[in-house]
């Protein structure tokens, strides 16, 4: 059994602007995959202070990505996603949705790569079992635009029983993983057949 999903397409320039912030991007990716929790709680996650997060949590509440969640005690003041996934528009009609939808892309790579690095650094710390199951792997393909698009989505299929926004009844002994995946054609190879 799962949550619905409920994906969002970006498009406001001010809300992708906020999303063109790695801590942002990883806030409201913790959020989606751990639910609710407060500033502090994120902080520890996210690796920053309690105040720069409550911080970042209000702008993106502000673009109605997060929204202040009940609070068991009333003291406490998680936040939670309002949204399992977004999506960008980087081929839309408006120059400004566009940009900020690069900008938001940039980010969201960067974060990615900046995770890996930070996993190959502290992985000797990994249960054994964790460690036995990471992996990089990079191909280089050779498809046309209809073949590659149809890889991206046969991967998403597979993945998306198991994303942890919405996943309900996942085994006790599952984790948050990071699963990313890039596909794009390589221009400064030209093509040499």
């Amino acid at each position: 059994m799962s949550t619905p999903e409920r994906r969002q397409t970006i498009t406001d320039p001010a809300a992708l602007d906020a999303l063109a912030h790695p801590v942002r991007l990883d806030l409201l990716s913790f959020l989606m995959a751990e639910g609710p929790a407060t500033a502090s709680e994120c902080a520890r996650a996210v690796d920053d202070s309690p105040s720069n997060c409550s911080y970042h949590l209000r702008v993106l509440g502000k673009h109605g990505l997060v929204e202040p969640a009940a609070s068991e005690d009333g003291r406490e003041r998680p936040w939670r996603a309002t949204v399992t996934g977004l999506s960008l528009d980087l081929d839309s009609d408006d120059p400004s949705t566009v940009a900020g939808a690069t900008a938001a892309l940039e980010a969201s790579v960067q974060l990615d790569y900046q995770l890996a690095r930070e996993h190959i650094r502290h992985r000797d710390r990994l249960e054994g079992a964790w460690r036995e199951v990471d992996a990089h792997a990079q191909y280089g393909l050779r498809v046309t635009p209809e073949e590659l698009r149809s890889i991206v989505e046969r991967i998403d299929a597979i993945v998306r029983p198991y994303i942890g926004a919405t996943r309900q009844g996942a085994p006790p002994e599952a984790a948050t993983a990071n699963l990313s995946l890039l596909a794009f054609p390589r221009p400064s190879f030209g093509s040499s057949r």
